[in-house]
C-alpha cells in the first residue's frame, strides 16, 4: 500500500520510469520494449520530414522521392534512415514477441493482446509504406495483396474497388495509402501507452518464474542504464546499415517506375512479411490461403486462451525448449521460401513448413513455461 501512495505522489512520469519495481533478475532481452519505443519515434521523426516534400500522385510521387534522394539537404538520410529503421524494428519486434513466446509472457493476457495489436497495426503501416514510392515492386505489390481480399464471398470485389477507388490500383490509392500511412502510427502510439499501462499494472516477468515482489528493484538507475546501452547498439545497428549498405533491404525493382504493362518475374514483400507471404503461397485455394495468411499472425491472440500451464511454471515435458528453437528455425525458413520462386521444390517446402508453424505454435503455447 505504502507503494502505491508513494507512486501517486511522485507523479506519472516518476512511477512509471524512476520508482517501477522490477525483477532485479531482468537481462537485456527484456531491453527490446524500450527499443522499439525509440525506433517508433525514429520512425515518426523521419517520416514527418518526409512528408513534407512527398507528393502523392502516381505522376510524381516516383519522381518525388528522387527529389528527395538528390536534391533536399538531408533528404537521403531521412529517407535510408527511414526505410532500414522499419526493418530494424520488426527485427526488433520478432525478437521481443519471441521472448514473450519463450517466457510464456502471453499470462500476462492485456499486456500480450495490446503487444499483438501493435505489431497488426505495424504490418498495416509497413505495406501501405511500400507502396509510396510507386516503384515496380511497390505498384504489383499493392495489386497483389488489394486483390487478395476478392476472396471475401459475396462482397470481396466490391471491397477490392472501394480500396482501391476506381477498378484499378491509381491515383486514388496511393493517395488514401499515404493518409492511413500518416494515420496509422498516432494510432500506434496509443496502443503503447496501453501496452505500457497494462504492463506496469501487471508488472514485468523475469527468466526465473518468479511471481509477487520476490527481489524487486526501481527501475532508475538500474535498468534505465540498461536500457541506454541497448539505444546505443540499437542506433549503431541502424547507422552501421543505413551509411554502409542503405539498399540491402530494398529490391531492385523498387527503382524501376511503376508499369502496368510489365509485371516482374518475381512480386515478393519485404522480408519481414516473407514468412506470411509463403503460407498464403503454400495453399492452392485462394480464400484458403488468406485465412491461413491471417491466422499466421491472429493466431499470437489465442495462445492465452487455449494455454494447459500458468505463467511463471516449469517446462512441461522433456524437449520444450527445443521445440521454440524448432519454431524459430521454421520461421526462418518460411522466410527464406517467401522470397523463392513459386515453383518446385519450394512449394512443398513451404506446404510442409507452414503445417509445421501452426503445429508447433499451437504446442508452444498450450504448454507455455519453456524454461527448464
Amino acid at each position: 500500500m505504502r507503494r502505491v501512495i508513494r507512486k501517486s505522489e511522485l507523479g506519472f512520469i516518476n512511477g512509471m520510469l524512476v520508482d517501477l519495481p522490477s525483477p532485479s533478475s531482468l537481462t537485456y532481452m527484456w531491453g527490446f520494449g524500450s527499443l522499439l519505443g525509440l525506433f517508433l519515434t525514429i520512425q515518426l521523426l523521419t517520416g514527418l520530414f518526409l512528408s513534407m516534400h512527398y507528393v502523392s500522385f502516381i505522376d510524381e510521387s516516383f519522381s518525388s522521392v528522387v527529389h528527395i534522394m538528390r536534391d533536399v539537404n538531408g533528404g537521403w538520410m531521412m529517407r535510408v534512415v527511414h526505410s532500414n529503421g522499419a526493418s530494424c524494428m520488426f527485427m526488433m519486434m520478432y525478437i521481443h514477441i519471441g521472448r514473450g513466446l519463450y517466457y510464456s509472457s502471453y499470462f500476462k493476457r492485456n499486456t500480450w493482446m495490446s503487444g499483438v495489436s501493435i505489431l497488426l497495426l505495424c504490418m498495416g503501416t509497413a505495406f501501405l509504406g511500400y507502396v509510396l514510392p510507386w516503384g515496380q515492386m511497390s505498384f504489383w505489390a499493392a495489386t497483389v495483396i488489394t486483390n487478395l481480399l476478392s476472396a471475401v464471398p459475396y462482397l470481396g470485389v466490391t471491397l477490392v474497388e472501394w480500396i482501391w477507388g476506381g477498378f484499378s490500383v491509381g491515383d486514388p490509392t496511393l493517395v488514401r495509402f499515404f493518409s492511413f500511412h500518416f494515420l496509422f502510427p498516432f494510432v500506434m502510439v496509443v496502443f503503447v501507452v496501453l501496452h505500457l499501462v497494462f504492463l506496469h499494472d501487471s508488472g514485468s516477468g523475469n527468466f526465473l518464474g518468479l511471481s509477487g515482489d520476490v527481489d524487486k528493484v526501481v527501475f532508475h538507475p538500474y535498468f534505465i542504464y540498461k536500457d541506454l546501452v541497448g539505444f546505443m547498439v540499437g542506433l549503431g545497428l541502424l547507422m552501421t546499415i543505413s551509411l554502409w549498405m542503405p539498399y540491402v533491404f530494398m529490391d531492385v525493382e523498387n527503382f524501376i517506375p511503376a508499369n502496368p504493362m510489365v509485371t516482374p518475374v518475381h512480386i515478393q514483400p519485404e522480408w519481414y512479411f516473407l514468412f506470411a507471404y509463403a503460407i498464403l503461397r503454400s495453399v492452392p485455394s485462394k480464400i484458403g490461403g488468406v485465412v491461413a495468411l491471417v491466422m499466421s499472425v491472429v493466431i499470437l491472440y489465442m495462445l492465452p486462451f487455449f494455454s494447459l500451464a500458468g505463467y511463471g511454471s516449469r517446462s512441461l515435458y522433456f524437449g520444450g525448449e527445443f521445440l521454440f528453437w524448432m519454431l524459430c528455425v521454421v520461421w526462418v525458413m518460411l522466410t527464406w521460401c517467401g522470397a523463392c520462386v513459386v515453383e518446385e521444390p519450394f512449394v512443398i517446402y513451404s506446404q510442409v513448413l507452414s503445417i509445421m508453424y501452426f503445429f508447433l505454435m499451437i504446442v508452444v503455447g498450450n504448454f507455455g513455461g519453456l524454461i527448464k
